[in-house]
């Protein structure tokens, strides 16, 4: 996953209004960034996915990932209705950065097209 999560840090981090500018978070004490705890399975949509449309992308985050969220109750995510959501924020950016990589490790062959 460090082969995703290196390139994703470096283009969302950096601007993250939970960062400090230079790519270091400050999001509170126990608080997990939900693109880091959620990358694997964020890998998996976008390979997965073939879709012509950014909302299957949408579809297929909110089915797989917000319902194992703990801020998700009943199908609402306060987090996500205040704009508090970095995996809503940011995940126009986290689908290009882990196409990105996809295409890059397969042109390179280390990975086949079929897998992550």
């Amino acid at each position: 996953m460090e082969l995703f999560w290196e390139p994703l840090r470096q283009r969302v981090c950096a601007k993250c209004i939970d960062g400090d500018g230079k790519g270091n978070c400050r999001l509170p004490q126990g608080e997990a960034c939900a693109l880091e705890a959620f990358l694997p399975e964020l890998v998996t949509i976008v390979s997965t996915v073939k879709a012509d449309s950014y909302q299957k992308y949408v579809e297929a985050l909110r089915a797989s990932i917000c319902t194992q969220c703990d801020h998700q109750v009943d199908g609402k995510c306060n987090k996500r209705e205040t704009l508090e959501c970095a995996l809503d924020r940011y995940f126009p950016v986290v689908l290009d950065v882990i196409e990105t990589v996809k295409d890059e490790l397969q042109k390179d062959g280390t990975i086949e097209t079929t897998k992550v």
